[in-house]
């Protein structure tokens, strides 16, 4: 039905809020970088409006830092849309700060704990391998 997939890895040993956390951003990230992916807005019965959401699914999975490292190096080689959140943004309190902390972060080997891919469904597919879905 879809051409392309969605996925997000999350480390897996992050607490739950975290998680919850980091999966909300790299969805958002997904959405501002692929307008063409997102569906019409939603309406109730009512006729109350409601706003659009990714017209596909996304497929989330826990995963080890090995797991997010071999996302990170095959969405790269792939040229994957990519969104990738690491460790130091949960210490910043806004978005610039966030950029900062991710630029400080060493190109081919970030400490990521989650990374969010969209593409063809076999490159996707070839970058999640081994991880497996989230509980």
């Amino acid at each position: 039905m879809f051409d392309t997939k969605v996925a997000i890895l999350v480390l897996d040993d992050l607490a739950t809020w975290q998680k919850l956390n980091v999966t909300a951003f790299l969805a958002t990230g997904v959405a501002a970088m692929a307008p063409e992916a997102i569906g019409e807005p939603y309406e109730d019965a009512t006729g109350r409006r409601f706003a659009s959401l990714l017209g596909q699914p996304m497929l989330i999975f826990a995963a080890g830092e090995s797991a997010l490292k071999r996302a990170h190096r095959i969405s790269g080689e792939k040229g994957l849309l990519t969104a990738a959140y690491v460790r130091a943004m949960f210490s910043t309190g806004h978005d610039a700060a966030n950029r900062e902390v991710f630029k400080a972060e060493p190109a081919d080997a970030p400490d990521l704990v989650g990374i969010a891919i969209r593409g063809p469904k076999k490159d996707v597919d070839k970058a999640t391998k081994g991880a497996k879905l989230h509980p």
